[in-house]
């Protein structure tokens, strides 16, 4: 009996630091939106990859680490969007990830509602980002939804042009389980 008891020990220690969860292509997108010239433009990355450990019982135990491939932005403008690969912007042979890690995520109080504080990294450069998002469950997962403003210069991302600094991003991440 102490030996099960030993053996399902070491078994769910051995879990509890792998990934419950991982992005899914299908249904997950991060989408902004920008001004250009005063007009909204609207694109979106996709190539999402990386590991999620969530239990919503117990949200501070939760590990994000999800990259999305910079090379697919898409702003329905095929010249735009090689322009915007290029090393000016998003410098997509450089740098062909971008990636979003949690530090911290804590409850709300509100219902499948969350807190969610990390770091997102752009170009090689790293800022800190903080958003709510919600966690709604699947047969097989979790859709996370979230959404934050953030500046592309912090990011090194464009010069001065007719683009707007600041922009509206939204991530959608369908988690499947492991």
């Amino acid at each position: 009996m102490k030996r099960w008891i030993l053996s399902a020990l070491l078994v769910i220690a051995f879990n509890a630091g792998r990934a419950q969860y991982k992005p899914a292509e299908q249904g997950s997108a991060l989408t902004f939106t920008i001004k250009n010239l005063g007009f909204d433009v609207n694109g979106t990355f996709g190539g999402f990859d990386g590991t999620i450990n969530f239990d919503p019982h117990n949200p501070s135990a939760a590990k994000f680490d999800v990259t999305l491939d910079a090379a697919t932005v898409n702003t329905d403008n095929s010249l735009r969007d090689e322009h915007l690969k290029g090393d000016g912007f998003f410098d997509v042979k450089k740098f062909p990830r971008i990636q979003l890690v949690s530090g911290k995520v804590a409850a709300t109080g509100k219902a499948d509602t969350y807190r969610f504080t990390g770091q997102l990294i752009i170009k090689g450069t790293s800022r800190p980002v903080e958003f709510p998002f919600t966690a709604t469950p699947l047969a097989d997962g979790f859709i996370f939804k979230g959404s934050f403003r953030l500046n592309r210069k912090d990011f090194k991302v464009g010069g001065t042009s007719t683009v707007s600094d600041e922009l509206n991003v939204s991530i959608v991440t369908v988690a499947k389980k492991v």
